[in-house]
């Protein structure tokens, strides 16, 4: 058969589409099988970055864990705002006295209130504040602001009857411009009679709180009127009559560290020395005197130079995570205390800013300053 030049040229362009298609399902096939392959690939390679990210969580993880102490509890159940500043319960002073000696410095006194005609009734834990509204006003005409205090009687009361709440009050002093300057609420309270009434709020706080571990170990640093959580402590401790009625038999140490300017000024001495005697294995009684004894440089004895001293026991108990530390007293103590201890871990090898915060993050650095 012969064709023309024509015909065959006609011919040719008239395949061109069918070869086109044939290209075209071809590379629409192989691009496919190239996309599918790609993105196996790369679910392959994020399923690896996955596991390999979530193996490197839980080792991380693992390992602040394993550093970590146990965090502290909520506390849900303990009282607090029974009675606010606008509904204070109005309580009764059953007795004010002075707990320093001849020849103390200024004026500090144990003050009782009862709580039984409070409805709801006023109850409370160790470790916890009430508020106190001093009568009057200021100088603007207004009343004056509440103070907070804290608590220095178990939830029993000084009598374990359970109806009275007590406070440990030093009366402010300063001088300005010349002049004394007496505080308003402490001075009140101070002075203030059996058989009055005062404003009271509270309780709160949630921060210096006892653990429950009958077994812990509580080392409580206090100058001045920070004794007041600790006496509360010490008492439910160690009074027999707070044992039978809590039914928790404290079998671990506490180790207390007083600060004072002199020996008048030490508080409820005599329990303290009490203790000492019926419970040697158990209490630990360190002093500071500030004005009777001196430190090793020949300076002020002052509380933070009795930590220095006990630094190698006191760590030694830190390492044990049933220990606690309570701090309450003048805001002014902190810095020496930190110093203190941070010598003493120093010469443990530890660094002190880092092991604080974990301390208090575990709930067993309790500190209440003022």
């Amino acid at each position: 058969m012969v064709y023309s030049q024509a015909k065959v040229i006609a011919g040719g362009l008239a395949h061109i589409p069918i070869v086109i298609s044939v290209f075209y399902l071809i590379m629409t096939f192989f691009n496919k099988r190239a996309i599918k392959f790609e993105e196996a690939n790369k679910s392959k390679k994020t399923e690896a970055k996955v596991v390999e990210s979530k193996s490197e969580s839980k080792s991380l993880d693992a390992a602040k864990v394993a550093s970590q102490k146990p965090l502290k509890k909520k506390h849900a159940d303990v009282p607090v705002n029974i009675y606010r500043p606008k509904t204070p319960f109005e309580g009764t002073v059953t007795g004010n006295y002075s707990l320093l000696k001849e020849g103390a410095i200024g004026r500090v006194n144990h003050i009782t209130f009862d709580l039984k005609e409070s409805d709801p009734f006023l109850n409370y834990i160790e470790g916890q504040s009430i508020g106190i509204m001093p009568e009057g006003e200021d100088a603007n005409g207004k009343p004056h602001k509440l103070r907070l205090y804290s608590i220095a009687s178990t939830r029993h009361g000084d009598d374990f009857e359970g109806n009275t709440v007590s406070l440990c009050v030093r009366q402010l002093q300063y001088e300005k411009d010349g002049e004394t300057i007496n505080g308003v609420c402490s001075s009140y309270l101070c002075d203030i009679k059996p058989g009055a009434k005062v404003k009271i709020t509270g309780p709160v706080g949630k921060e210096m709180l006892l653990p429950d571990e009958e077994d812990a170990n509580i080392v409580m640093l206090a100058t001045g009127t920070g004794i007041a959580p600790m006496r509360a402590y010490l008492r439910r401790m160690f009074e027999a009559t707070e044992k039978e009625k809590n039914k928790w038999n404290f079998k671990g140490k506490a180790w207390l560290f007083m600060g004072a300017p002199k020996s008048a000024n030490l508080l409820y001495e005599e329990d303290l020395q009490r203790y000492l005697e019926t419970y040697p294995d158990n209490f630990k009684y360190t002093k500071a005197i500030s004005r009777e004894q001196q430190n090793t440089k020949g300076g002020r004895m002052y509380i933070q130079d009795r930590v220095l001293e006990s630094a190698n026991e006191i760590f030694n108990m830190i390492e044990d995570e049933k220990t606690h530390i309570y701090l309450c007293g003048l805001k002014g103590m902190e810095p020496g205390i930190d110093e203190a201890m941070t010598k003493a871990a120093e010469e443990k090898g530890l660094n002190w800013s880092e092991l604080r915060p974990q301390l208090k993050k575990a709930g067993r650095w309790h500190v209440e300053t003022y």
